[in-house]
């Protein structure tokens, strides 16, 4: 266990756990950096699959929304506090409405995240390649479908947001790998 190459001034010995199994160490943790693929065809592809994008846009979506949902909730309150209660029941208050207003805002922009993802994968299945077009109109579609109880014109106003918010958003992105070196 001691090292013993080393010059004989040397107070301490070096430990080496793994001098006896004859391993080598330098192989034990050479890990690759790039990512792994079962199959050759899914290292080719510089997209994430649809279930991947279905897990990302839902998950994202939800946690923005009860993020956002429980700041609104615990503004409200704190507004809604009354001159006469007591600290606990103004804790109680704040809480209870952040919670209320987190759930609910998480769980509609889950599911828009939803529609989004699975419109999106659709479109780029039916047109086989990954463009903005799909984006566009995944978000128009989101927007409609999202809307669609409220009535057409509600559904249509919102298809139109949603189509031109996807596109902003892949617009942005667009200029902002291209101008800003990361």
């Amino acid at each position: 266990m001691a090292d013993s190459s080393n010059s004989s001034d040397r107070k301490t010995r070096l430990y080496h756990p793994y001098q006896d199994l004859q391993v080598p160490i330098q192989n034990l943790y050479n890990l690759p950096t790039s990512p792994e693929y079962l199959f050759h065809e899914e290292a080719n592809v510089q997209r994430r699959s649809w279930g991947e994008n279905l897990q990302y846009y839902t998950g994202s979506g939800y946690l923005t929304g009860a993020i956002v949902g429980a700041a609104k909730g615990s503004v409200d309150g704190v507004k809604a506090a009354e001159p006469g209660d007591t600290l606990k029941l103004r804790v109680n208050r704040i809480l209870n409405s952040g919670g209320q207003t987190g759930r609910r805002f998480g769980n509609s922009l889950g599911v828009v995240g939803l529609i989004f993802a699975g419109l999106e994968s659709g479109m780029v299945y039916m047109r086989g390649n990954d463009d903005i077009l799909n984006s566009v109109v995944a978000g128009l579609g989101t927007g409609a479908l999202y809307r669609a109880a409220a009535g057409p014109r509600s559904a249509a106003i919102a298809g139109a947001i949603g189509g031109l918010a996807a596109g902003a958003a892949v617009a942005g992105k667009q200029a902002i790998k291209r101008y800003v070196p990361i």
